[in-house]
């Protein structure tokens, strides 16, 4: 029996030599180790065995299709680089001193809004942070003084994985490791916090002309010792004014965030209708743009800042409003529906 699988490896390598495609190490894998195989052959010679036969011989085949079966993985890891590699081969030769050609495409209404504000609020000393968008509970909650069981958490309509960590409801999610990066600089050599974090943020929310359930914001936040109100009125005021090129009508009023104290909404006068109202304002004729206020003392305590001699503000500004508001488009769903008609508008301000 030792020689029938010595002939069968033979005959398998022969095979597997000869191999130029997937194909055809499928068909081979099916003859050798299908159900109906030459491997499936050989145990089912093994009825007419002795007892002591049968465990020498049968382990003897196990081993073999675990050779076929490593020796076919392997092929198969060949052919595909040797398809990738021909692949490669086969496409035209790209030119890299070529001239771009500038006719063809354009940056996202978003991404244009976002590079802007971004260009404002560096001029007026902020730093420019990334963050992630997976975060854990801690991150986008219990740091924000939001703690298990807090009502607030259900006006996030959160997206929970099943690891425990979620997809970010809002920027804010990154203040608490904005604080712990730059606690020692404001400490130590008493440098303020400024700093702003740009991110797509997700909730499970019933979409309209003016909800999405993936929207962008910009979290901005600063700490030093005396900021106040009056502080984030000024630098939202200049932002607003820069980004639309004239003076913005803005309204502030009460609102509640639990990371903030007091809290505030910033409304913009909708630009759409002119403050007469239209659906993207509900009909009000203002659009909420801006929820802000003063840094609530748990949430510095979390990033290791003493609240009894530091104080500071934060804010979470739409972008994607902003850009409805900046380019006049009505429908938020138009921004994330990929289609050319409407982003295709803006190539101008590439």
């Amino acid at each position: 029996m030792s020689q029938n699988i010595a002939e069968l490896k033979q005959e398998f390598a022969a095979k597997l030599a000869a191999a130029d495609s997937m194909q055809t190490l499928e068909e081979i894998r099916v003859d050798f180790l299908g159900k109906k195989g030459s491997v499936t052959e050989l145990l089912k010679s093994m009825k007419d065995m002795s007892p002591e036969e049968k465990k020498t011989f049968g382990q003897e085949v196990n081993v073999l299709k675990n050779e076929l079966a490593q020796a076919i993985t392997e092929k198969g890891e060949e052919l595909r680089r040797a398809e990738l590699e021909r692949e490669v081969a086969s496409m035209p030769e790209f030119d890299v001193s070529m001239p771009a050609d500038l006719d063809r495409g354009s940056f996202h209404p978003i991404t244009l809004v976002q590079r802007e504000c971004e260009t404002i609020f560096k001029s007026m000393g902020f730093h420019v942070e990334d963050y992630a968008e997976i975060v854990s509970d801690y991150e986008c909650f219990e740091a924000l003084n939001i703690p298990k069981h807090h009502p607030a958490r259900d006006m996030q309509d959160t997206y929970y994985l099943t690891n425990g960590q979620l997809l970010k409801t809002h920027t804010s999610a990154a203040q608490n490791a904005i604080y712990k990066k730059y606690r020692d600089d404001l400490v130590n050599n008493g440098v303020p916090i400024k700093a702003i974090f740009p991110g797509r943020c997700f909730r499970n929310e019933a979409t309209d002309a003016c909800h999405e359930n993936t929207f962008f914001q910009m979290e901005g936040v600063m700490v030093d010792k005396n900021i106040s109100i009056s502080n984030l009125i000024f630098f939202m005021k200049t932002m607003l004014s820069e980004v639309f090129k004239r003076d913005v009508k803005v309204r502030l009023r009460p609102g509640f965030f639990p990371f903030v104290e007091p809290g505030f909404e910033l409304d913009i006068s909708c630009a759409i209708c002119g403050g007469e109202g239209c659906p993207s304002c509900k009909h009000s004729g203002w659009l909420e743009l801006c929820p802000c206020g003063m840094i609530h003392p748990e949430v510095l305590k979390a990033g290791g800042i003493d609240p009894e001699e530091y104080t500071g503000f934060a804010f979470g500004l739409g972008l994607t409003r902003l850009a409805m508001m900046r380019y006049g488009v009505k429908d938020i769903r138009d921004l994330n529906s990929g289609s050319l008609k409407v982003l295709s508008q803006f190539k101008e301000d590439k």
